[in-house]
């Protein structure tokens, strides 16, 4: 089932939606606290947003690209604004549709629908289906299209730098991998990133593998990088 989460300030329409969209069997979740939606989108793992313009605390411009630095879902924004001039902000601060107020409920389906093909579905490529499949070494599978790590029977959501991390290292298979691509795998521009950013993205990482059973899997080589203990894996392959 897709994951659709809601950022919409006004509790009405917000409900009208969240209603309209489970009528067609995907599963709506209203953002509550619209002062923290990054914190709201790392426990949602959504596979679509429906963002509005006008917010408090900041506007969906700006919660839009703290969304691209974490995943690819698509985003379709909502707006009682009709200019071109904010149709075109939309797409240039990473949105990949737009709905203009008051909102056609059938419209917003197809939209839906459409985002969620072009993105996960028949419409995707056979390359980015391969690599939504992700990598995997030892029974440890990264699917990358719903950002999961999967191991025997569980499994953890993950965020967009841990699922980074998560495919440099699986695709490595036991190799160190240092932390020089790992940082080219996570940002762009490296040289204005402070390097204690990586020890705390692979800190999260490391937690997140904790919770699959995987307390060791994950080995700091100093003064090198990284690697995943593809023996310890192994060791507990069933």
């Amino acid at each position: 089932m897709y994951r659709i989460l809601i950022v919409e300030d006004d509790e009405k329409i917000g409900a009208l939606l969240q209603s309209y969209i489970c009528k067609y069997g995907f599963e709506a979740i209203i953002a509550k606290r619209l002062n923290k939606l990054n914190a709201e989108f790392e426990e949602t793992a959504p596979h679509l947003v429906l963002m509005d313009i006008n917010l408090p605390f900041f506007d969906g411009f700006y919660w839009c690209r703290q969304f691209r630095v974490r995943s690819n879902a698509p985003v379709i924004f909502i707006s009682a604004r009709a200019g071109e001039m904010d149709q075109v902000m939309a797409i240039e601060n990473g949105g990949d549709d737009y709905l203009t107020k008051p909102i056609h409920l059938d419209l917003m389906i197809a939209k839906i629908k459409s985002a969620l093909r072009r993105a996960y579905g028949e419409y995707a490529s056979a390359s980015a289906a391969g690599k939504a499949a992700g990598p995997s070494c030892g029974g440890l599978r990264l699917d990358n299209g719903r950002s999961h790590l999967e191991w025997s029977d569980r499994l953890v959501e993950l965020t967009r730098n841990e699922r980074l991390l998560a495919e440099c290292l699986l695709e490595a298979e036991g190799r160190i991998v240092s932390r020089e691509r790992l940082l080219e795998a996570l940002w762009d521009d490296v040289q204005f990133v402070d390097d204690n950013t990586l020890t705390v993205n692979v800190t999260r990482l490391r937690k997140k593998m904790e919770e699959l059973g995987l307390s060791e899997a994950l080995e700091t080589v100093r003064g090198q990088g990284y690697r995943l203990r593809t023996e310890t894996l192994a060791d507990r392959t069933v």
